[in-house]
This record gives structure tokens, sequence and C-alpha cells, in this order.
């Protein structure tokens, strides 16, 4: 007799969170096939995009939200995991509830953030809020979450205490002699948004330039996320690889920018440089000397407030001089960094859910009756009503139908609208571009 094997959808919407929702899944179901939607959209990942997350799904295929809520495959799955920001989340949580309502089986759902939670806390977490599970990267996100859920009287136990799933890598084992072939080796890891402006990211090129110019024995590499026309979770108006041809004096030879998995980077990292990257929390999880930037201020708007405690925060100056950051133990532990087993608790409320017989009814926080004026609208920019059934599109047909159709649809459909643009300059025009080139 053959069985059918156990599968875990993750649904994301850009590859940030692709990386984070396929990480999560791998660790609280192993053994299950996994089968990757994505959300097509502005920040639908690229086939590069995905190579360098190095998950590979057992299916993949592009989908919009509303093409989910009578999706049968998604229906029998085991697990789902939402990777996807806030707003989606309760858009599709809130419909998928309604539409599996009186079904003898639905999945287990699963949420969180892909990474540090520094800022709109509430308003992230109640959008999550009726999820099966919550993880929290950390015993102090678990804290902050449960105290939040307590408050608007939803289940604090939903929330799991995790880790940041893709922390894992060799300890940091630097050689005792560095050389050409092994030179002292400083990265900074980018961020598409932070720092965002033009200028800002002109004289943060400038700087790493200089100190690369200052210690010719080092390489400075800049870690990019993306492509120029590829798009991430947060957009990037000005990339460096654009940038890097601006500068006031030619970079110097061992100022390098470069692509790749970050695991891999780090691999050869002696340095980690970010002003508020999650990538410091897998620099710090090896044991790799991790510097937090503060030359753009220490503020909220930039995220690095959340490291105020780490230990970890310094300037180019600082770094100029050799200076080597030590992180606090304390803060580090309670960030989940070097905790062992982080999923096992995550594991077992799985276990405890499937054995107390059939879910309950998926319920978000906000619905209609409480949201009235915020979640109609909501679901409305993501093509579905009230009862999370897909709204009608309706055509110009000369009747002037078209010309009064909801602000919330105009929304949905503009959405749509740059979807296929992102398609068109992502992966078409390129195309286009190499068929010049034969």
């Amino acid at each position: 007799m053959t069985t059918t094997p156990k599968r875990v959808v993750v649904l994301a919407d850009s590859d940030t969170r692709w990386k984070w929702g396929a990480s999560v899944a791998r660790q609280i179901a192993p053994e299950h096939r996994l089968d990757a939607y994505f959300l097509r959209a502005r920040s639908t990942p690229t086939e590069r995009q995905l190579a360098e997350v190095g998950i590979q799904p057992d299916t993949q295929r592009e989908v919009i939200a509303a093409e989910l809520v009578d999706d049968e495959e998604l229906a029998a799955a085991d697990i789902l995991v939402f990777a996807t920001a806030g707003g989606t989340t309760l858009a599709l949580a809130h419909s998928l509830g309604q539409n599996w309502d009186g079904r003898p089986h639905r999945p287990i759902t699963v949420t969180g953030y892909v990474g540090v939670v520094y800022e709109k806390l509430i308003d992230g977490l109640l959008t999550r809020a009726g999820i099966d599970i919550v993880i929290a990267n950390s015993a102090f996100d678990a804290d902050r979450f449960r105290t939040a859920f307590r408050g608007v009287n939803i289940d604090p136990d939903t929330v799991v205490e995790a880790a940041l799933p893709f922390l894992g890598g060799d300890p940091y084992d630097p050689p005792a002699v560095y050389s050409a072939d092994r030179p002292f080796t400083l990265c900074f890891a980018v961020q598409p948004s932070v720092p965002k402006g033009r200028n800002a990211r002109i004289r943060l090129l400038e700087r790493a330039a200089a100190h690369a110019r200052r210690h010719p024995e080092r390489l400075v590499l800049f870690k990019l996320r993306s492509l120029p026309g590829e798009h991430t979770t947060h957009v990037e108006a000005h990339p460096y690889q654009v940038l890097i041809e601006e500068l006031d004096e030619a970079a110097p030879p061992n100022l390098q920018l470069v692509y790749g998995n970050m695991g891999e980077v780090l691999d050869h990292t002696d340095l980690l440089v970010t002003v508020s990257s999650t990538a410091a929390l897998e620099s710090l999880h090896r044991g790799i000397p991790t510097a937090i930037l503060t030359d753009f201020g220490v503020r909220e708007a930039h995220g690095n407030h959340y490291f105020v405690n780490s230990g970890c925060l310094a300037s180019w100056d600082d770094l100029d001089n050799g200076v080597v950051p030590v992180p606090d133990a304390q803060w580090v532990a309670s960030q989940g960094v070097g905790k062992s087993n982080p999923y096992a608790a995550a594991r077992a409320r799985i276990s405890v859910l499937r054995e107390n017989g059939p879910l309950p009814v998926l319920r978000t926080f906000h619905t209609p009756q409480r949201s009235s004026f915020y979640l109609p609208e909501l679901l409305a920019r993501h093509g579905l009503d009230e009862k999370g059934r897909p709204l009608p599109v309706p055509l110009g047909d000369g009747s002037g139908f078209a010309g009064v159709i909801s602000r919330p649809l105009r929304k949905a459909v503009r959405s749509s609208a740059k979807g296929l643009y992102r398609v068109g300059h992502q992966r078409v025009a390129p195309m286009i571009r190499r068929w010049g080139q034969i």
C-alpha cells in the first residue's frame, strides 16, 4: 500500500521571506515534501535569487492570492507556512479560514518574522494572530509576543520560541597567519533600503573604499542582495553596482562587490559589518566579530537601535583604527543565537495539534465585525471580498461600468498590472537583451 507523502507548503512573496519560510519548513518538517507557492507581485523572487538561497523545493509555482481560496492541493497540505508580509498573511488567513470552514481537514498554519522585530510590533502581531503557530525568533521576542496576545485575548500558547532558522555554519576559525591567498576579510552586508538615500549610500561606499585603501592587506567585500532590476522585500532605489562607478576616486582593487549565499560568504569573513542586517545574527551565531555601524546615527529609522545592548556598535573610524567589537553574551543569548535544537518546541506543538483531532476553524483577530474599516480594504487590495471569495474584475465594455470600480478594487487591479510589469522588466527584457547580443 502506497501512502501519500506529507507535504509542507511555503507561501512566500520575496526572496528573503522564501529563505525564512523554506528554512522553517526544513526545521519543523524535514521529512515532508516541500512545495513553494510564490505570490506574483513586485518582489517575486527570480530563479537566480532562489538559487542563492540554496533550498530547492520539490515543486514551485507562481500564484495570485485569489487563486488560493479554491486550491485543493493547498487545502490538502499538512502544514502551511505563511512567509508573507503581515497584511498579506491576514488577508489570506481570513479568506482561507472562511473557505476551509466545514472541511474535515485543513493544514496546520505557521508564520513568523524573517528577522529582528524592531518596528510595528502590535501591527505585525495582530495581522498574524489566529495562526496556529507564530514563531518567535528569540526568547526576547517570545516574551513580547505573548504579552501582546494576552492583552487582546489571543491564546499566548500559539507563540513558540525558536531562533532564526538559517543560523548555522561552522564556528569561526581564523587562520594562524593571513596571506595573499587568505587575507583578513571585512564583509559589509548590504540592505536594500538602509541607508536609503543615494548620497548616504555613496558615502557608505566611499568609507568602505577609504578603509580598503588604509588597509591594503585586507579584502573588503560588499555582499549584495540583488542584481539591478531584481526586487527584494524592500525596494533598492540606488544599487551599489551603479553607485560604485560614481565614486570621486576609483575603488581600490581590494574592494569587491560579491553575490552568493550569505553563509558561504561568512565562511571566509573575519569581520562582518552592517547597519542592521539580520546577517549580524548569522555572524554572531558563528562567533565572527560583528560591527553594527553608527555613522548614520543609532536610530529607529535604521533599525540599529535594536542592537544598543549588543556590544557591537562601532563606527568606520573605530574599524579604521582596528577596533573589534566584543558582543555581550547575555544579549546574544536572548536573541536565540547559539541555541541548540531551537525548533524542538515547534515540532512538539505540531504533534500536539495533530493528536488533538480536527483543527478549529482558522479565525484571525481582525474580522469584518471588529475591524470594519481596515479589513475589507485590505482584502480588496488582494482581490478578495469579506467572505474570502475572489472579487469580480469587471471589464470595460463601453457601458461605463469600469469607471465605477471601487477604489480598493482599482488598487488590486493596479497591483496585478505591477506584477505583469515586473515579469516583463525582470524576465522578458533581459532575454531580449541577450538575443540582441547573439
